[in-house]
């Protein structure tokens, strides 16, 4: 969050944040928030967090179709970025996923710009990329948790076990003995 919230500033955006995720584990969710509110109380900036962990709701939607699973995540998260800036009348909305050299940026890119015709609110679009380095160095003077992975399970498990059958499902056994 912080080059682009420095990008935004500079552009003289009010800036508000929005958490929203289903993290796994929730250890890592909590880990993730607790940063960004240091962060936002730090930079005076109001913070809105939904207060809803959709674990379950995220597996349900991506077991089998695991390869599928960043643009559910995705969308979920965006569309609610957007309908909660349409809904509590924002100009536009953005989002941090575009800094990230480890998103899938032009799939974040679409999405957003299809919610924003959706929701008819604006998108901000800027790849923040360019900032990645001097992002990670600010973060790190601030002693800010950064993690290692996206948040996801089966990202969490590529993580330990590596990217090798990545995408193999293991099929229960019945065993009536």
């Amino acid at each position: 969050m912080i080059y682009p919230l420095k990008i935004l500033r500079e552009k003289g955006f009010e800036v508000h944040s929005f958490f929203y995720n289903h993290i796994h584990p929730f250890s890592e969710m909590l880990k993730r928030l607790e940063a960004l509110q240091f962060l936002t109380k730090k930079e005076g900036i109001n913070l809105i967090v939904r207060e809803e962990y959709n674990l379950l709701r995220f597996i349900q939607n991506v077991v089998y179709r695991e390869e599928e699973r960043c643009g559910y995540c995705y969308y979920s998260r965006l569309e609610a970025t957007a309908r909660l800036a349409a809904k509590s009348g924002f100009n536009m909305f953005t989002t941090t996923l575009l800094y990230s050299k480890h998103q899938k940026h032009e799939m974040i890119k679409e999405i957003c710009t299809n919610l924003s015709k959706k929701f008819s609110i604006e998108f901000f679009y800027r790849d923040f990329r360019t900032g990645w380095s001097e992002g990670i160095e600010i973060s790190k003077s601030l002693g800010l948790y950064r993690q290692n992975y996206c948040g996801c399970i089966y990202s969490e498990k590529e993580r330990y076990i590596g990217k090798k059958d990545r995408f193999k499902v293991n099929k229960p056994i019945l065993n009536n003995g």
